[in-house]
């Protein structure tokens, strides 16, 4: 296929390499192939980072370099052998792709799960970028990556791969009207699914005595390599929240908990999904840093449970009590230009399939 055709919709896999032979999308590197998911792009650091005193954007008439010359550099790094890059700092990492968009194109990011499973904090900048994670129609130029740890320091190298990279055309957000009809068809979630600007998702805190029902995060803990999979004892990294009789947990300000949604999702092969952001007056606390769901997550067959969807939650200012069933996170629905070929969970290194309540794929699965 060709994206010179009229198709509108979130690119799937075939138009995502289609783009890469019409250099729309410049990759480094014969493992490139590997970076083409069902509806999304793996982007990769390159081997150049900076230390930056603070978040920025580079506004309209600006480049990035024009920011990292002046009063916001601290020192460089060379991600070439690997680095550590320290929590509770900011670093700004040029990417190895670069984009040359058409102009009724444009493309929009988010960190990977694994990444927000870590509270790692990614966000995709542009050259003359006002706004993280999105890149405007007809883009010319290059990519880089805001990444600040939050709880665990990490180690990354050249090669690693933090955030994913969507293209699309034209409007592809289902009203709910379409998502109440697709709902009705083929149930999207396991419960009867409330709809109010995309499908609203709870937690879930309830569970038979000794049951885990989530994570929360220690600190002080060890360095994370985040090219390792299964590597690391989870008891040195989390602490267990176990089920009570009252289902409740109370959120402590600036700590991070892994937790998972009360519902089974289950994203159509011609759809994918966003969480993203519900009104902030529900509460003091962020329900997710990673948000994007593949085509094909949860989706095993029509009679197939789903998969939770796993909630990466951080106080805010002051205790917040959580309550088993709150409404937590929404999910919004984006039409594909096509069906692709082979979907998430399907031949693929899916780590995620089928998942209830899962750390990321870092850690060993829990002992005990």
């Amino acid at each position: 296929m060709s994206i010179q055709s009229n198709t509108q919709g979130v690119f799937t896999a075939a138009a995502l390499q289609a783009a890469v032979a019409e250099n729309v999308i410049q990759l480094a590197g014969a493992a490139s192939t590997r970076q083409v998911q069902p509806a999304s792009l793996d982007l990769t650091l390159g081997e150049r980072a900076w230390r930056v005193r603070a978040s920025f954007l580079p506004g309209a008439t600006r480049n990035v370099s024009d920011c990292l010359s002046g009063r916001l550099f601290m020192h460089e790094l060379n991600l070439r052998e690997g680095a550590v890059l320290e929590r509770g700092c900011v670093y700004l990492v040029e990417l190895r792709e670069r984009l040359q968009l058409p102009q009724d194109v444009s493309a929009f990011a988010n960190p990977k799960s694994s990444t927000g499973r870590i509270d790692v904090f990614v966000r995709l900048v542009t050259d003359q970028g006002t706004a993280f994670e999105q890149v405007p129609a007809g883009y010319h130029g290059k990519l880089y990556a805001e990444i600040s740890p939050k709880t665990f320091s990490i180690l990354a190298r050249a090669g690693s791969s933090l955030n994913q990279l969507r293209l699309k055309r034209g409007q592809v957000l289902l009203d709910d009207a379409d998502l109440a009809t697709r709902h009705a068809a083929t149930p999207l979630v396991s419960h009867t699914g409330r709809i109010a600007q995309g499908l609203r998702l709870t937690v879930q805190l309830s569970g038979a005595e000794g049951d885990v029902i989530g994570y929360r995060a220690r600190r002080h803990a060890g360095l994370i390599d985040v090219d390792q999979i299964g590597a690391l004892d989870p008891a040195d990294y989390w602490e267990p929240i176990f089920a009570r009789a009252d289902p409740h947990l109370i959120l402590d300000p600036d700590e991070f908990y892994i937790l998972a949604s009360k519902e089974w999702l289950r994203i159509p092969p011609d759809l994918a999904a966003e969480m993203v952001a519900i009104d902030p007056l529900v509460g003091e606390f962020r329900a997710h840093y990673a948000g994007f769901f593949d085509p094909g997550f949860g989706w095993e067959g029509q009679d197939d449970a789903g998969s939770r969807a796993v909630l990466e939650v951080r106080g805010h200012d002051a205790p917040f009590v959580l309550e088993d069933g709150q409404l937590v996170a929404r999910l919004v629905y984006e039409r594909l230009c096509g069906t692709p070929e082979k979907l998430y969970g399907q031949d693929m290194a899916s780590n995620y399939q089928g998942q209830g309540l899962k750390l990321s794929k870092h850690f060993m699965p829990w002992q005990g």
